[in-house]
């Protein structure tokens, strides 16, 4: 009778939580209040055509499932997970992801306890559990990060060819957001209305290298503002950097490339025992019966899991190539 009722708290924990980490706070009147605006605003034929959402340059607080939770995430070292959910786009908040965190940790421990009997087995998997939505806001950011670095040589472009016709470069940033579609366009936009709106431009692009934290922002940023003290042709600074940039993708490629033979190296390495392990459990069951039945046997196993583990790590360190 037992089981039952905790697989089912799991699940309804699971579900809720899951429902919290996607639809961040407020209340169901507040959000229909939110969409009857959104129905009747009339967004700019621009935005509307480059698939552009209208960011606004206030800093709203999502308000989570705890508010309380909320303000002390955005404080201090849980500034960094604030960081790192903007940097991944989801529309979540702090208290959310932490609520979701906790819930996926005690529902797998339980699990882990019911089924595996083994002491260790549970604090693991719970620990592992905890650990997931964060992994997960870690893809969602590479993801992006990497989607907004393909899209930005485009954009060094489109604000090259808007100076070289005699925009200013403010203006040229708002075409660049009108024009270039997500994540690059909403990220140019907010530049433009931070410093359209009274931040100093320098503020404002130091900004935008705090949220893409990626090198070529970082180029762009230093460009751009030696530019303003020095002087010079900043149309063709951002066609040197564009070309640039274009340039290290065909090498980053090229690498690739040649670091294919090491990577499957590393994939067949760490598959091999498992599927030779699971081959000989259906083969010969009476021969891998003490591996998992005996105290040894378990000792030996958990050995092998890590030691492949850093055999994998070590091998990925090698063929790592930093261009």
């Amino acid at each position: 009778m037992l089981l039952p009722f905790i697989v089912f708290l799991f699940v309804t924990g699971l579900i809720v939580g899951g429902y919290l980490a996607a639809v961040p706070g407020g209340t169901s009147g507040s959000r229909d209040l939110e969409q009857r605006l959104r129905e009747v605003a009339t967004p700019s034929p621009s935005s509307s055509e480059s698939g552009v959402s209208d960011e606004s340059i206030l800093k709203r607080v999502l308000e989570g499932p705890l508010p309380m939770l909320d303000r002390l995430v955005s404080q201090g070292a849980g500034s960094r997970l604030g960081l790192l959910i903007e940097q991944s786009g989801v529309r979540t908040t702090g208290s959310a992801i932490v609520i979701f965190s906790i819930g996926i940790a005690v529902g797998l421990g339980l699990l882990a306890f019911l089924f595996v009997p083994q002491p260790m087995a549970a604090p693991v998997v719970a620990l592992l559990g905890a650990f997931a939505p964060f992994g997960w806001l870690r893809h969602k950011r590479s993801t992006r990060l990497k989607k907004f670095e393909e899209q930005f040589p485009e954009a060094l472009d489109v604000l090259s060819r808007a100076i070289r016709a005699g925009h200013a470069f403010q203006t040229a940033l708002g075409m660049c957001a009108d024009e270039m579609p997500g994540p690059v366009g909403p990220e140019m936009k907010k530049t433009f209305d931070q410093q359209n709106y009274g931040l100093p431009l320098k503020d404002a692009l130091n900004d935008l290298a705090e949220r893409i934290n990626i090198i070529d922002v970082r180029f762009f940023v230093t460009a751009v503002m030696i530019q303003r003290d020095t002087g010079g042709n900043l149309s063709e600074i951002l066609d040197n950097l564009a070309h640039v940039v274009r340039e290290r993708f065909k090498i980053q490629r090229q690498v690739r490339v040649h670091t294919a033979h090491g990577r499957f190296t590393s994939y067949v390495l760490l598959s091999l025992p498992a599927f030779l392990a699971v081959a000989l459990s259906i083969l010969n069951p009476d021969h891998m019966a003490p591996m998992f039945r005996e105290h040894m046997g378990q000792m030996m196993l958990l050995g092998a899991m890590v030691l492949q583990a850093l055999g994998y790590l070590w091998i990925r360190q090698v063929i790592k190539i930093e261009v």
